[in-house]
């Protein structure tokens, strides 16, 4: 395979492209390692600071509704300050929120503790709302349509691992030096990522210095249109109006009411329902988001290959139509499993084929939004965010009666619905009206 050479003639063993992947991959990860640890150390939480489960709902959903609230706004943000410095005030704000949460119950209890874990994680969620789709942003520029379906799978894969990773860490932790200092083991490796990507990460591959003549040339469709910096209410309002941009929004909002149960409830469902302990439970957590972060890998790499086969409108649409009606039926298939471990796995394989139309859903986004993709993109993962706003109180409220398999049940609608949905999205037409794009 040849090697890619700069325009100084030094040879390039890894591409730029993918060196800012590994930045995007890395935040992505760590983000979600912050966001689960909260989820694990409820288990320790509502005993010591005596809080109900209800209660621990709704500080998780803060986070959702700050993380919804300020999907558009981040979007437009990042288009308008660009991605580098934009994910360096998501470090800052998001290490200080982090650090709080940690601090606070050293000197606060009661009702005044609870509103400041609340207000906490909605300050959390408002900072990490931009992630997603400014990362689409600096996909569309980094990378060729025809591997955009790819890279998202693989961020989103690094999300499942971090997630993974957040049961069996933040349990074993907990155990040994207390949930408070557990959460900040997750946000001190982000200081020194963030600040490496303010030092290394550019919005455009035309400013890296780095990058080759090849792999400008490589890029060069991806960046003939330069972004929307400046994107007016009128052209938002123009976005918020588009049918495609609604249907995808609704379809992901369907969707991730599945997500946000698997990946908030799992641990306190393997214990409250399954009656494992909490160590074993920590480690038998890790399997559905092992299986989510595969599954969004595998589903990423198959969406590339049936974009640049059947072009953006059927080879997006193609691994939702499949996946998602077959995660219903699994996730209904689980609550009467007799079997906690064949029920372990169910749940893994429904996460797994959740997570397998992540690519399609970003590479949508991208082939819809182009130059105002971080636009579109928030206003998709707003649809996103608000299936956890509406389903952590619907499965907060029904767990804590002990009533699981209502909550599942309810799942299942939701990912058939999630799938009707892409029978309608026209992936190949832009939001501006533009003729549709096929591959």
């Amino acid at each position: 395979m040849a090697r890619a050479v700069n325009s100084l003639g030094r040879p390039q063993l890894v591409p730029i492209r993918w060196r800012i992947f590994g930045f995007l991959f890395a935040i992505g990860f760590l983000e979600y390692l912050q966001q689960r640890g909260l989820t694990v150390a409820a288990e320790r939480m509502i005993p010591e600071l005596h809080f109900s489960q209800m209660q621990i709902g709704w500080i998780e959903q803060s986070f959702v509704i700050g993380y919804m609230l300020c999907q558009i706004p981040g979007g437009v943000l990042g288009q308008r300050w660009g991605a580098r410095w934009t994910f360096l005030g998501i470090g800052v704000v998001s290490l200080v929120c982090i650090g709080l949460t940690a601090g606070a119950p050293e000197l606060l209890g009661g009702a005044t503790l609870f509103v400041v874990l609340f207000a906490l994680q909605f300050v959390l969620g408002m900072a990490q709302a931009p992630t997603f789709p400014v990362s689409t942003g600096v996909f569309e520029r980094w990378f060729p349509p025809r591997r955009w379906a790819l890279v998202q799978g693989l961020q989103t894969m690094g999300l499942g691992l971090g997630g993974a990773l957040a049961p069996p860490f933040i349990a074993a932790l907990m155990t040994t030096i207390g949930w408070q200092r557990a959460l900040m083991w997750t946000a001190l490796p982000a200081i020194p990522l963030f600040l490496w990507w303010a030092w290394y990460g550019r919005n455009e591959p035309r400013e890296h210095r780095s990058v080759s003549a090849r792999e400008l040339e490589l890029l060069s469709d991806s960046t003939s249109e330069q972004i929307n910096d400046h994107v007016t209410l009128r052209e938002l309002w123009s976005i918020l109006r588009e049918r495609d941009v609604l249907l995808l929004a609704f379809s992901y909002f369907s969707m991730n009411y599945v997500f946000y149960m698997l990946g908030n409830w799992c641990f306190l469902y393997l214990v409250q329902e399954r009656h494992f302990s909490v160590l074993e439970s920590g480690w038998l957590a890790t399997a559905p988001p092992i299986s989510a972060g595969l599954g969004a890998g595998i589903g990423g790499v198959i969406a590339s290959a049936l974009f640049v086969r059947l072009g953006s409108r059927r080879g997006l649409r193609l691994t939702p139509l499949v996946a998602l009606p077959a995660a219903g039926l699994l996730l209904l298939a689980a609550t009467h499993a007799g079997n906690p471990y064949v029920a372990i796995a169910m749940l893994s394989i429904c996460y797994g084929l959740v997570e397998l139309t992540e690519g399609s859903f970003w590479a949508a986004a991208m082939t819809i939004g182009r130059r105002n993709t971080m636009a579109v993109g928030g206003v998709m993962n707003t649809g996103g965010a608000l299936g956890g706003v509406v389903g952590i109180p619907i499965v907060a409220f029904l767990s804590g009666r002990g009533a699981w398999n209502v909550a599942f049940l309810v799942g299942t609608g939701c990912a058939l619905a999630s799938a009707a949905a892409w029978l309608l999205i026209d992936a190949g037409r832009t939001a501006r009206g533009d003729a549709p794009q096929e591959a």
